[in-house]
């Protein structure tokens, strides 16, 4: 019960936080035992919206916030093309890209996924958009927010936005650097590479 109230009170600061900084902030689903859940008779098990209408929900003002949480440990969502736009990527772009140089807020979940919040309005450029497992978040969607809880792990800030004093990077300057570091996924050697190979060899 006590664990309960800490990990409600933890998440309702945290988008009390978002808030006020103007990010349009909406509860998420709750994480119970192994699936996701936002009532009684949720068929849903992974992380969704846990209002109607999310994107007419979504709220900047603070008592919306204090009144969501109040009743549950919802998961902390942000809706995005507005105060600002997501470009997602594998860590094995964003992990070499942030190494470099801040490019901004950053959110890493636990599955490797890099999260780099930038101003909202710009398209991907035609090399990251390519790329399959590269999204861009704008209009119409959000992404999850620290402290949230997933099954594996925590969402957790790798650049807090304390540390750009809550400004965001121009997404080109972004793009420019993920592609800078961008390195094509490893590949599986096949039967007839290795084939290949062992003939070369001899």
């Amino acid at each position: 019960m006590i664990a309960d109230l800490v990990q409600r009170s933890q998440l309702r600061r945290a988008a009390l936080r978002y808030a006020d900084r103007g990010w349009p902030v909406f509860p998420g689903a709750y994480l119970h035992a192994d699936r996701y859940a936002c009532g009684p008779l949720c068929p849903t098990v992974a992380c969704h919206p846990a209002v109607e209408n999310w994107e007419t929900a979504a709220s900047t003002d603070t008592a919306d916030v204090e009144l969501w949480w109040d009743r549950q440990a919802f998961s902390v969502l942000l809706a995005t093309g507005r105060a600002f736009d997501v470009i997602d990527v594998p860590a094995r772009i964003g992990l070499p890209a942030s190494r470099v140089a801040v490019l901004g807020p950053v959110v890493v979940s636990p599955v490797g996924r890099w999260m780099f919040l930038v101003e909202p309005g710009d398209p991907l450029r035609s090399e990251l958009a390519e790329q399959l497992d590269v999204v861009k978040h704008g209009p119409g969607s959000w992404i999850p927010a620290p402290p949230t809880r997933t099954l594996d792990g925590r969402i957790r800030w790798e650049v807090p936005p304390a540390v750009t004093e809550w400004r965001l990077p121009d997404p080109y300057a972004v793009q420019k650097a993920l592609l800078t570091h961008m390195r094509p996924p490893a590949r599986i050697p096949t039967f007839a590479s290795t084939t290949r190979a062992i003939h070369r060899a001899a």
